[in-house]
């Protein structure tokens, strides 16, 4: 046979088997429901079985308002801890709106939570985050600072080191109950605790005992009310309890135990949380103006000595 009839059988060879190939993958497909696209990514339907991705949640946007009218009141009630920061942006809100007046009070966390849904007051200031179930009772929270948890001693307490992250859970789960187990001088540790109702104590749980439970042996007291000072004044010589950084940081009669080396000024200081503002949607007038005044200079400047 000549090169050129070979040639020729060669590609008709070619052509009849691309042809067969051709057939039978256009069979496959229509009869197994194969789509080729999902081979380079190029198919539209959704994978079977993966998670798919949901937009994240976003607070809303509240505009800074150049006028509020006079007579305008918010009623803030909620955390101790953000005591401070309700002061100074009761001050400023006031002076900026000749007229307006913010009513606040700090009887804690899940009182600020129950008077909000109950309609008594506009907003509550709480210093964990909401629940599930709070949210979708129609709660929405706003972020309004970073808070640090400190660890605190009075400061004629003899014990003058630091303590580990473990130790902080042994103490206050009741596992440790002597000074001297932790570098001290032989004493009782006397735990002042604050009552769980307290948005601290509850953010404490959640920082500090990991969801843990406060232990219950004798040396562990629980106070009734959430209130900062007399937590402060039962240390004595001997206690150690748990406070935000901003209500003892300039206190004189108490000092802070630094944790894993790190005070709480530290950026990488371990116990840290968010305070929130949190309204019932949706928004009425005065609260859209006071969340709007926080993203001002004004508001951030009067609040960011309490940080």
């Amino acid at each position: 046979m000549s090169q050129k009839n070979e040639s020729t059988v060669l590609v008709l060879a070619f052509l009849i088997t691309a042809a067969l190939l051709g057939a039978g993958f256009w069979w496959f497909t229509r009869s197994s429901g194969f789509n080729p696209g999902t081979l380079t990514g190029g198919g539209n339907d959704t994978q079977p079985n993966q998670p798919q991705a949901s937009p994240s949640a976003s607070n809303p946007t509240f505009t800074s308002p150049t006028s509020v009218p006079s007579g305008t009141t918010v009623r803030i009630e909620g955390s101790t801890s953000m005591v401070q920061i309700n002061q100074a942006l009761k001050g400023s809100f006031e002076k900026q709106f000749p007229g307006t007046k913010i009513n606040t009070q700090a009887r804690g966390t899940e009182k600020g939570i129950q008077e909000l849904q109950a309609g008594i007051v506009d907003i509550a200031a709480i210093s964990r985050p909401l629940t599930s179930q709070e949210q979708s009772q129609g709660l929405t929270a706003v972020p309004v600072a970073k808070d640090a948890i400190a660890i605190v001693v009075g400061e004629n307490n003899p014990f003058r080191k630091g303590l580990t992250s473990e130790q902080v859970v042994w103490i206050f789960t009741g596992q440790i109950t002597n000074w001297s187990e932790v570098g001290g001088t032989t004493g009782t540790i006397r735990v002042i605790n604050r009552p769980p109702f307290s948005g601290t104590h509850q953010a404490f749980r959640e920082l500090v005992l990991k969801g843990g439970n406060f232990g219950t042996t004798s040396n562990i007291t629980t106070l009734e009310r959430d209130a900062t000072t007399p937590l402060l004044q039962a240390l004595q010589t001997d206690g150690i309890g748990y406070a935000t950084y901003a209500q003892v940081a300039n206190q004189q009669t108490v000092r802070t135990v630094a944790v894993d080396g790190l005070t709480p000024e530290a950026a990488s200081y371990p116990y840290q949380r968010e305070l929130y503002y949190v309204y019932k949607q949706p928004a009425s007038p005065q609260v859209d103006a006071f969340l709007g005044y926080l993203n001002s200079p004004q508001a951030q400047q009067a609040i960011a000595p309490t940080n």
